[in-house]
């Protein structure tokens, strides 16, 4: 079964948002054995929906669009798909009576009559009830083309693809699984990687096929198959899988179907009861917004200091501005001492601290671009580690911030060791 996406808004197309909603309706859809044949962007323009949906029907099953369903005029999809399907709009008194449920509730101002239009619905369509908003999700069928409108804000559209159409596509349409098992690796690059399991890689079944994604100093082992035997597949995923860690097991850092490298070392920080501090200069605080974004991360996370002016490593850290001189803020000495000064100051088992020059120029350093210092420290000793992650700024920040998961992620398995 083949699905398209089409993406509706002027704002995707200058550039102005990131069309993030493609991403994750083509990764739910995937997961219930939906292939994606085609993403498509288009204008706020009738003559343009109309056209991606007349070429999309050509080659779909399933076409899903996103965007142009709030209540000002330039919000054209209900409209356009009322032509497309030479249609009208009628009142759906549901609808109606939660959005003003949602006026009483949570909106200061009067309900406007342009609030009101969204209630209003192409009458062969089936509503699709969103909790978090004004707009419904739209379900329509025509020539045996199912049509699905969501509207474009992320976190409404995420709801109604999990709550309200997942589920009726998954009754309306018997699909093949598709499994996949992405293996997070750190340390070494595609090709190195790649000589290494030549063997492993040479020997798959013929329906297993890998993929190499690297990312700034990781690289992801995606490997996919699909079948009719859920059990059977995620069996043989898991045979290969215990086959590989005999050529790479040194690298393996977990699986990113099931947690990211950030939850797993969130979720091993807390059942060892251990905490976490971060000192950054160089990633900016990268690190700690990373584990914040974790639920729970107050349950190790214990704080972060973003001691990027020179003047912050002595204001903000206490590190002595005669160390600071005699050492170069870029140094293993000054990543030792913001370590430390945070494992002090947040009372944690263990700091990480970075500091580098990631470019275009050296700034308060002598040391060359793309020269980045980590250090980790956990009160009984600190271990600082030299790289140098190239001459470009979002390679060498992005490579820090990953390679200092690797490095906490080491350490807290040496920990779960050591307790176990």
């Amino acid at each position: 079964m083949k699905a398209e996406i089409i993406t509706i808004g002027d704002e995707i197309l200058i550039g102005q948002i990131v069309d993030s909603n493609s991403a994750f309706l083509g990764k739910q859809l995937n997961k219930i054995g939906i292939d994606v044949f085609q993403i498509t962007s288009v204008q706020d323009d009738e003559k343009h929906i109309i056209n991606a949906l007349k070429d999309a029907s050509k080659r779909a099953d399933l076409v899903i669009t996103t965007g142009g369903l709030g209540p000002t005029k330039d919000d054209l999809t209900k409209k356009t798909l009322c032509s497309y399907f030479s249609d009208e709009l009628v009142l759906d008194q549901q609808v109606l009576e939660h959005i003003e449920e949602i006026f009483r509730k949570y909106v200061s101002t009067p309900i406007l009559p342009a609030n009101k239009t969204q209630a209003y619905l192409p009458s062969k369509s089936t509503g699709l009830f969103n909790r978090y908003g004004t707009a419904p999700g739209m379900w329509i069928e025509q020539d045996q083309t199912v049509y699905i409108s969501l509207p474009g804000v992320p976190y409404e559209m995420k709801s109604l693809m999990r709550d309200e159409v997942i589920p009726r596509l998954k009754e309306r349409f018997k699909t093949p699984y598709i499994i996949h098992k992405t293996i997070l690796t750190y340390g070494l690059g595609e090709s190195a990687i790649a000589d290494r399991i030549e063997e492993w890689e040479d020997a798959l079944p013929q329906h297993i096929k890998l993929a190499y994604l690297p990312n700034f100093g990781r690289v992801r082992l995606r490997l996919t198959t699909r079948g009719v035997n859920e059990d059977k597949l995620y069996a043989e995923l898991n045979e290969q899988i215990n086959k590989l860690h005999t050529y790479i097991g040194d690298i393996i850092k977990g699986f990113e179907d099931e947690e990211s490298l950030e939850e797993n070392i969130a979720r091993l920080f807390v059942e060892n009861g251990l905490s976490l501090s971060t000192a950054e200069s160089c990633t900016g605080g990268k690190i700690a917004s990373k584990f914040s974004d974790i639920p729970g991360a107050s349950g190790f996370l214990k704080g972060g200091i973003v001691s990027y002016a020179t003047s912050a490593k002595s204001d903000a850290l206490g590190i002595s501005d005669d160390i600071i001189e005699t050492h170069s803020v870029v140094s293993k000495v000054i990543t030792s001492e913001m370590a430390n000064k945070s494992l002090q100051m947040f009372n944690s088992d263990l700091a990480i601290a970075t500091t580098g020059n990631a470019g275009p120029t050296k700034g308060d350093s002598d040391a060359a671009i793309g020269t980045v210092f980590i250090a980790l420290a956990d009160g009984k000793e600190t271990k600082v580690h030299q790289f140098n992650f190239g001459n470009q700024r979002e390679r060498v920040t992005n490579k820090a911030v990953n390679k200092s998961f690797e490095l906490i992620y080491d350490w807290i398995i040496k920990q779960n060791k050591q307790q176990n």
